[in-house]
């Protein structure tokens, strides 16, 4: 009965929507300790409709949505705990991945383009070669990003250009569109029905449409990519009451921003880095920081209406847990992530085996959409697991290249890193990326960061203000740290190697006349053969 009584009175409850890539998950924080109550997680399918493309259905994501809420409150309610006490409910979501629907009926005029996408390379080659010098970093300044398949901007584009329903929707006004925040706000808010169309500055910041210095839309941006105002959200900040979802209040973050939140964040010069995809941020407060080196500028949070925006340095790879799903779906090498681990640690090195996963091209710092993945070094004695640590090498070794990027930009070197995402849970991997960076990588005992993020930026609203941001109110996130073991110079030497593999795997996909010997000339691939 005591256990029981405690639960009721457990104060201020709130909530996460967690709209991953690859899942959904609701989740249920206690504002005052933080802790997390209960929660429920949907895998979300994606589909592959030709090479490079990925969409996932908006309605299967909606839909994920309501049953990871209805299944957490369920089993919040068998223990006991009154669910009327949620009073917030923060978005935490994939960020570039586009939609359009259709505002009137309420319905999605196409599947969502997922972020890693490459339909686009042509249209991004079509736009690079509008500006001077075929500059891809022409909207840099305004946008701190360069011109790439990545954003949301060109992903709109495609849609305009290649879908008759969006072209038609888009002329007759009946078009919003959105990243998944978005779509998940309208519906959640009452849809065609009332439903508010808004997103955060964080989202916002992932689309070349947002001007990072003035925080709105911009109107040179949007005719740059031939795209109306009209149909984009109303940019707010990341912890304010966007609407109410049966009288709960709704805000949103982007996932890695929220993260940052998460891992409490809040000082110039703090990084961390989620392992799934390997995506690195370090925060610089007030000041947008142009990146000479590959890295994006992007906005971190803006945590109230009339507080100051703050930036962060970004560094983003596209395949790293990718990595893992390739070698049990595709080579059938593992069964499980867990294997993946256990085989590693058999040998405990790649006996110089060296693995590039640039299967959609490489992200920062090269941003070169040709390169292709490469597994070279490989000799007679090289086995199922070289190739299983080379894999997890790879994960650490393009960390170690954003991050060096960012100790350029910056100037800060970092004294360490913070981590999250579901990768953590590899040891090996995480004593990997100590050797490989000689600084500690520190790993947040309760792994929720990007989650509690979104409930820390949702409670702490103005109108809600049942979670204090105050550093000496936060509760203090009890942590595992991982010392490098190796020497520097080993840790440099096969840091070396790595950056010889990563030119392997450039130009790929370039083509260029190649004599077969009969006197025609045919065009083929470029290829790279990496001889070590």
């Amino acid at each position: 009965m005591a256990a029981s009584s405690n639960r009721i009175m457990l104060g201020p409850l709130v909530a996460a929507i967690d709209q991953g890539t690859s899942s959904t998950r609701f989740l249920v924080f206690n504002a005052k300790t933080a802790e997390l109550l209960s929660h429920h997680q949907v895998e979300i399918k994606q589909s592959f409709p030709k090479e490079g493309w990925v969409e996932e259905d908006p309605k299967e994501i909606l839909q994920s949505v309501y049953e990871c809420m209805d299944r957490t409150c369920e089993k919040l309610t068998q223990l006991n705990i009154d669910i009327s006490n949620i009073k917030a409910i923060g978005v935490t979501n994939q960020r570039e991945t586009t939609l359009v629907w259709d505002k009137e009926t309420g319905e999605p005029l196409y599947n969502a383009i997922v972020w890693l996408d490459l339909r686009t390379q042509s249209t991004v080659e079509r736009l690079i070669n509008k500006t001077p010098g075929r500059n891809k970093n022409h909207l840099k300044h305004k946008t701190g990003l360069p011109i790439s398949t990545y954003f949301s901007a060109v992903k709109l584009r495609w849609l305009m250009d290649n879908v008759e329903k969006v072209h038609e929707a888009v002329l007759s006004h009946r078009a919003m569109f959105g990243t998944v925040d978005s779509w998940l706000i309208w519906c959640l808010t009452g849809g065609k029905k009332g439903g508010v169309h808004c997103t955060d500055v964080t989202n916002a910041s992932r689309t070349m449409l947002f001007n990072i210095h003035t925080m709105d839309w911009d109107p040179e941006l949007c005719k740059y990519f031939d795209i109306p105002m009209e149909i984009l959200p109303k940019v707010r900040s990341s912890s304010e009451i966007y609407g109410l979802m049966v009288s709960i209040c709704l805000q949103c973050l982007g996932d890695q921003s929220a993260a940052l939140v998460g891992q409490m964040c809040f000082k110039d010069g703090q990084a961390k880095n989620t392992y799934d995809f390997v995506l690195l941020i370090c925060l610089f407060s007030s000041y947008p920081v142009v990146s000479d080196h590959g890295l994006l500028t992007t906005v971190a949070y803006k945590l109230g209406r009339d507080k100051p925006a703050c930036y962060a340095l970004e560094g983003s790879v596209a395949i790293a847990g990718a990595v893992v799903r390739w070698l049990k779906d595709n080579l059938g090498i593992i069964q499980t992530s867990t294997e993946l681990e256990e085989l590693a640690a058999d040998v405990g090195t790649s006996y110089g085996c060296y693995f590039v996963p640039a299967f959609s091209g490489l992200y920062a710092p090269y941003w070169e959409p040709s390169a292709r993945g490469i597994i070279c070094g490989l000799t007679q004695f090289t086995n199922r697991s070289h190739l299983a640590f080379a894999a997890l090498e790879a994960v650490c070794f393009q960390t170690r290249e954003i991050l060096d990027a960012m100790n350029q930009d910056s100037g800060i070197h970092l004294s360490q890193l913070q981590v999250d995402g579901g990768m953590t849970s590899n040891r090996l991997l995480m004593q990997l990326q100590a050797d490989i960076l000689c600084i500690p990588v520190v790993k947040p005992s309760m792994p929720e960061t990007t989650a509690l993020g979104a409930a820390m930026a949702a409670g702490a609203a103005e109108g809600v203000s049942v979670w204090s941001l105050n550093p000496e109110d936060l509760t203090e996130v009890t942590s595992e740290k991982f010392e490098p073991q190796i020497n520097p110079e080993e840790s440099e030497l096969r840091y070396a190697r790595w950056k010889k593999a990563v030119q392997r795997a450039m130009n790929w996909e370039t083509t260029e006349p190649v004599n077969n010997g009969n006197g025609n000339l045919l065009v083929c691939p470029k290829l790279a053969f990496a001889v070590t």
